[in-house]
């Protein structure tokens, strides 16, 4: 009994710091960059994406498909960035809890 009583309060120290991570991550901001910093991309953690910078010299019509391409490279940039960001903080919620490998992503 002594076991299930510890494993429930393990599991609600880890919800509580769940809620926290989550909030945490809201405020965790990555750069993905592409075409040697002509694009870049800010968002969250979270995947909420908060800016985007392109340089000046790729505002022609005649580049438009080139923009286009580093735009998605640079969003797929920051979409890695921001999921490594998780997993890191993920990983060192549940670190000290003494659960299996894989479990929420790691």
């Amino acid at each position: 009994m002594a076991d299930f009583l510890g494993m429930m309060k393990q599991a609600a120290e880890l919800q509580s710091k769940m809620q926290a991570m989550q909030e945490e991550l809201g405020n965790v901001e990555v750069e993905g960059i592409s075409g040697g910093g002509l694009v870049a991309v800010r968002m969250t953690a979270k995947m909420d994406v908060k800016g985007v910078k392109i340089d000046p010299s790729l505002m022609k019509p005649e580049e438009r498909e080139v923009l286009e391409d580093l735009l998605v490279t640079a969003c797929s940039d920051a979409r890695r960035k921001a999921e490594t960001a998780m997993q890191e903080k993920m990983q060192s919620l549940t670190g000290g809890l003494g659960l299996p490998p894989g479990l929420f992503g790691q």
